[in-house]
């Protein structure tokens, strides 16, 4: 388990002091972690789970998928090539990829209205 924490942390490009004190966890227990003198509890390892976005079961080494509800292999392929062949999502998607969570539900709220309003037109 610590070493799927500490691959996390060099995917992310942050030390493993950084993440735990950004994720409210002691060092000490970090460091009992690294030495295998003990292993977090369930709370503190959702807790770093929930930092990196990732579920507790990868973590944990019981799931090799970080992300279980992402997409698909084949629904990425779809993606990229509606990114490829079409300029104006690619021009929405270069405005989101930045934009927080909330600015994207406002945006697909918007999109769904308008398609919503065509619909009934």
């Amino acid at each position: 388990m610590y070493s799927i924490f500490v691959q996390l942390c060099k995917d992310h490009n942050i030390t493993t002091y950084q993440a735990a004190k950004e994720a409210h966890i002691g060092q000490s227990t970090i460091s009992e972690w690294r030495l295998g003198t003990s292993v977090p509890r369930d709370k503190t390892l959702r807790k770093i789970a929930d930092y990196f976005g990732v579920t507790l079961e990868y973590l944990k080494g019981e799931s090799p998928d970080p992300y279980p509800d992402g997409p698909t292999a084949s629904e990425l392929r779809e993606l990229l090539e509606v990114l490829r062949s079409r300029s104006d999502v690619r021009m929405l998607f270069s405005l989101a990829k930045d934009a927080t969570p909330e600015d994207v539900r406002r945006a697909a709220a918007i999109i769904e209205a308008l398609r919503n309003s065509e619909a009934e037109g």
